[in-house]
């Protein structure tokens, strides 16, 4: 049973909530947290990525809700005006927490330590930037879930229990990949120096490229999936992986319980980190990508499909790497519709020089060290133009 007395405790007229992110959502406190709200009056809620629909969390109770991660279970939502969606990368969330978007109140789920004090479970990604910059934790207890949290814990001091649940973080299913997926992987691949440490997009391109390793790699990624736990079985993990967000099913869960590899967004998307020591490969994807090179993984048509993410973080630090790359890849079609455009639906999410390769099922564009005429001519070439 949760503990509405508490939100009311917590809560008061002007109030800035955060809400937890990622598999891990606290999704058994939104409709106390929504109700609470309304109670209140003038509350404003920060959301982050959800990765399915969110059908209890009652947006119209708040004066606002924002998100700085679009698409996914927030697309009918800011599709419909109900949610705002920010522009940011995720990079730079920590410095938006401490300023204009900074919360008095998290509502997140979370482990008592064995050590004392409070861990997080399946996602740090921004939580604890919240806790720095001054907020209250509001912890739903997730025993069920598992404890990857790789930082120190949170006081007992600075959290207050809204109540125990007993659900495990959601399950994940990422599309599988198809033929052209792999066709792309296989273009990939050997692109990948050894040593390498890797991140690649979650979906379909990211799991074929994942499963066509055959050389041991490190994984410092946005988001670990069920992936991870084959290639840890095949002996191709170098090290222990690094990531914001866990996102699969009790199998991926189960494998990461105990494992300290999962860490807030101040050192998972630092580019000086990522492009030190051993070449970083970034491995990206976009829903289209217009001549230039610019590409755009936000909306198609005026929806709301994902948002900018940690890809323009990854890219730049991949791009400064030495022996590092970023890659862009993608299908030459999607749903019958070329993915080379003249002019993108949405905004460009990740600036053209971030981009150093281009992998399509067709073959691979260099554009290191091209001019701009140089590089339209290279990307045209992959299109058949």
């Amino acid at each position: 049973m949760l503990e509405a007395a508490v939100l009311r405790r917590l809560l008061r007229t002007g109030s800035k909530v955060a809400f937890g992110d990622g598999a891990g959502v606290p999704a058994d406190a939104a409709p106390v947290l929504s109700a609470v709200a309304a109670e209140v009056g003038d509350v404003e809620l920060l959301l982050g990525w959800l990765p399915g629909p969110f059908p209890d969390l009652d947006v119209s109770a708040f004066r606002s809700v924002r998100a700085f991660m679009g698409g996914y279970g927030h697309r009918r939502p800011i599709d419909q005006g109900g949610v705002s969606y920010i522009p940011v990368r995720l990079g730079a969330v920590p410095a938006l927490l401490q300023g204009p978007l900074r919360p008095d109140v998290l509502v997140a789920s979370m482990r008592r330590g064995s050590e004392g004090g409070w861990r997080f479970t399946s996602e740090v990604s921004w939580q604890r930037a919240a806790v720095d910059a001054g907020a209250v934790v509001a912890a739903l207890e997730r025993p069920a879930s598992p404890c990857a949290d790789a930082g120190p814990p949170v006081s007992a001091d600075r959290v207050v229990v809204l109540g125990e649940s007993p659900n495990p973080p959601a399950d994940v299913d990422w599309a599988p990949p198809s033929d052209t997926d792999r066709a792309i992987a296989e273009r990939v691949v050997p692109l990948l120096p050894d040593g390498v440490r890797l991140q690649v997009a979650p979906g379909p391109i990211g799991q074929a490229v994942l499963e066509s390793l055959r050389r041991p790699v490190q994984l410092d990624t946005g988001v670990l999936t069920d992936a991870v736990v084959a290639l840890a079985e095949r002996g191709l993990l170098a090290a222990d992986p690094v990531t914001p967000y866990l996102a699969g099913t009790s199998r991926l869960y189960l494998w990461a319980d105990g494992r300290e590899i999962v860490h807030g967004l101040e050192y998972t998307h630092d580019p000086v980190r990522l492009s030190a020591g051993r070449p970083f490969v970034a491995v990206h994807t976009a829903l289209q990508l217009d001549v230039h090179g610019q590409p755009n993984v936000e909306s198609v048509g005026g929806s709301a499909l994902a948002g900018i993410g940690g890809q323009p973080d990854y890219a730049y630090a991949a791009a400064r790497s030495a022996a590092g790359l970023s890659v862009l890849a993608v299908p030459t079609t999607r749903r019958g519709h070329r993915t080379l455009v003249e002019q993108l639906d949405g905004a460009a999410s990740t600036p053209s020089h971030d981009v150093d390769v281009v992998a399509t099922e067709l073959g691979v564009a260099d554009l290191r060290g091209l001019d701009r005429a140089g590089r339209r001519r290279a990307i045209a070439r992959l299109w058949g133009a």
